[in-house]
């Protein structure tokens, strides 16, 4: 069967990997119920090509039917994205998904039609059975070229991630909410308004050449005059569109508004004025992320960009994002130059640039007036809240603002000396300006810091750290930074989870886009055991930030604990990789968390090579490299973990400790461990509520005891 448009072998092609078909027949029955509910709402028989035999070169084959080529000449391409799907080096990916990409974007109708209200959908039309790795979800966007938007047939529960069957024996405890029956017609109705549109398209086509074919004939010579003369005139009127009127040229479709602001480069002479590149390139971002309309990268990710070589597409393609803002800056006494530029990713065409000569004092009409012209570039429309919030100031005064963007650049560092030194800049700032709440959260920020890294004490910098929260909370209420600060001191220090809890969220509802807010948020979600909330949170705040490693980190330890083991490895890895100098203390903690997920996934020699590289497990054995090898082929694994718990008592902390007693099931000594650590004041033994290395403890009275001391026993209500 042909398609409804001529030209088209089908109306409708299936891709899908043959192992997500082979167990339970799910895309055959998928493919089955589409045809019937397609042919409840059409008027004419759509055709739908979908490959049941993996031979016939579709699938995971190379064995290719010659004819597959003639086969994606379809109106829309169904992908059935699973957890097998997003395989680069698959046929399925590189000869359909790929291949009709590219295909659809070169035809007549073009991979992106506008929709009888005006939307517009793109031909190719996912269908979701599993939660994607971010990975997956990045290799598909980068290839889309925007946002994955795709039709769920997924069932979630606690620890699933499977297909939506047609009969479940319990629909309501699908925390989607979704029902098979409903998420058909979905598709049905997709397909339908898609279909609608192309073919509305092709009848003015053919209403067109219909004119034509009717036209008097002319003598030859006259219509080669006209042609000749037709031909010029078009030329002209290109000419003249192209260099006066260059708005008639952008496309009409539409395009994710996904932004990175490089860092901006410093033109001045002056290396000490570093702050000033970073602290333009910081405001540029968080004007630009009050914004609902923008998807705009955390300042992380961008910063590995600062020096290098890379042209604009291979950055954007690296950060799957559409446009990018880079920019220059020059400070010379009160005078400055900003120049700024718009680019389109995909043919690094600059949209706009502008270059501003002012005083320093005009810093911040330069600031909300770069954001305005951003925004009216992308022809994104302002609520009167964001224009106001882009407008707003939090200080008048150029000199507090000068100070604030110094300590930040300094507590940018994360290290020790560069933590100082921002506190000093943050009160210089504070006494400028008492009523600027910016510095007050970067003080609050400075002391949590210091006191999480053991760079001075804990309860006195934690309660520092509360105090200036608090105070740029009274200052500015709206400020998610000062609320995010606060919730997680409230969280680590207090263990206070409801409260922690309303200032956490209050944080990520007064800036949806503000990273940290997430981040801090999902924290708090994994302690009280709410898995799939913390999981959604930190994907947020990687999605914000993608090349931000701590926040990898923690979800590595999230999959860790849910039993996820090789995705936990997968997102430890992509933490070290973006950056493996971070020093020895952060070294360490990948190896020793290398080494208990190798444990995890029956890698024992792998284990072995990660313990190896531990600072001072390595200091142990300078004298004989093969020491744990040996110990290992004798004693095996757990071997290894009791001469850790026998060497490392003054190098470790307690709960480490009762994690190893734990894994040997000596549960009498790694309760004692715990409840050292909880008089001890060890700041991550909340954590121990959702770990599983913990798990073989939780029945005991004294485990149970002790989290109900946390206060995490409790009927916690998390919204």
């Amino acid at each position: 069967m042909a398609s409804i448009i001529p030209g088209y072998e089908y109306d409708i092609f299936i891709s899908y990997r043959q192992k997500d078909n082979k167990h339970d027949g799910w895309v055959s029955e998928f493919v089955d119920n589409l045809k019937g509910e397609l042919e409840s709402i059409f008027k004419e028989e759509i055709s739908v090509y979908f490959d049941i035999n993996p031979h016939d070169g579709l699938l995971e084959t190379h064995d290719v039917d010659a004819s597959l080529k003639e086969k994606l000449k379809c109106l829309i391409f169904v992908p059935i994205l699973s957890q097998t799907y997003c395989d680069s080096k698959s046929f399925a990916w590189q000869h359909e998904f790929c291949a009709f990409n590219k295909h659809a974007k070169e035809d007549k109708f073009g991979r992106d039609i506008r929709l009888a209200g005006g939307n517009v959908a793109s031909r190719i039309l996912p269908v979701k059975i599993h939660d994607l790795d971010p990975e997956d979800k990045t290799l598909l966007e980068n290839e889309l070229g925007g946002v994955l938007r795709c039709i769920e047939f997924i069932y979630k529960s606690a620890g699933v991630n499977r297909p939506l069957r047609t009969s479940e024996d319990h629909p309501h405890d699908n925390l989607n909410k979704t029902f098979y029956r409903d998420q058909i017609n979905k598709v049905a109705n997709a397909v339908k308004e898609i279909i609608t549109a192309i073919k509305k398209y092709n009848s003015q086509d053919e209403e067109v050449s219909t004119q034509v074919v009717k036209a008097k004939p002319e003598k030859l010579k006259n219509l080669k005059s006209r042609f000749i003369i037709a031909s010029f005139l078009v030329l002209a009127l290109i000419a003249l569109g192209y260099f006066f009127i260059p708005k008639l040229f952008i496309p009409s479709k539409p395009v994710e508004k996904s932004i990175a602001v490089l860092p901006f480069a410093n033109l001045g002479s002056d290396e000490d004025k570093a702050w000033f590149n970073d602290g333009m390139t910081d405001v540029v971002i968080n004007q630009l992320s009050k914004i609902s309309g923008l998807r705009v990268l955390g300042w992380t990710s961008t910063q590995k960009y600062k020096e290098g070589n890379k042209s604009i597409s291979e950055i954007g393609k690296e950060l799957g994002i559409n446009y990018i803002i880079e920019g220059t800056v020059q400070r010379h006494g009160d005078k400055m130059r900003i120049s700024v530029q718009l680019i389109r990713v995909f043919n690094e065409n600059h949209i706009w640039s502008n270059i501003y000569d002012r005083d320093w004092k005009d810093i911040f009409y330069v600031q909300s007036e770069i954001a305005k012209r951003i925004v009216e570039e992308l022809e994104t429309v302002l609520t009167p809240n964001e224009k106001e919030q882009i407008e707003k100031s939090e200080t008048q005064n150029p000199g507090a603002y000068n100070l604030y963007l110094q300590g930040r650049f300094f507590i940018a560092k994360r290290t020790e000396e560069g933590i100082n030194r921002s506190i000093e800049y943050f009160e210089k700032s504070i006494k400028e300006d008492p009523e600027y709440a910016l510095p007050y959260t970067g003080i609050a920020d400075a002391y949590w810091l210091r006191s999480w890294h053991g760079w001075a004490p804990k309860k006195e910098g934690f309660e520092k750290a509360k105090e200036f929260a608090s105070k740029a909370i009274k200052i500015d209420n709206n400020l998610a930074e000062a609320h995010s600060t606060l919730g997680v001191i409230l969280l680590w220090s207090e263990w206070k989870w409801e409260e922690a809890r309303d200032e956490l969220k209050r944080a990520t509802e007064l800036n949806q886009k503000y990273a940290n807010g997430h981040f801090y948020y999902s924290l708090l979600l994994d302690i009280v055991k709410q898995n799939e909330e913390a999981r959604s949170q930190i994907n947020k705040a990687i999605e914000l930030d993608p090349f931000f490693p701590t926040m990898h980190w923690v979800s590595s330890l999230f999959y860790y604990h849910v039993g996820k083991f090789n995705e936990s490895l997968n997102e430890c890895l992509k933490a070290y990789e973006l950056n493996p100098d971070i020093g020895a203390y952060w070294t360490d903690q990948y190896n020793w968390m290398f080494f208990n997920l190798y444990i995890k996934l029956g890698h024992d020699l792998k284990a072995i090579e990660a313990l190896q590289n531990v600072t001072i497990i390595n200091s142990l054995n300078s004298g004989n490299s093969n020491f744990l090898l040996e110990k290992y082929n004798k004693e095996g694994i757990n071997g290894i973990i009791n001469w850790l718990i026998n060497s490392q008592q003054k190098n470790v902390d307690p709960i480490t400790l009762a994690r190893w007693n734990a894994k040997l099931n000596r549960k009498d000594e790694a309760l004692k461990l715990l409840e050292t650590g909880f008089e001890e004041s060890v700041v991550e033994i909340p954590r121990i509520n959702n770990d599983l290395d913990f798990e073989s403890l939780r029945s005991e009275p004294r485990f149970q005891a002790l989290i109900k001391k946390m206060g995490l026993s409790t009927n916690i209500t998390i919204e």
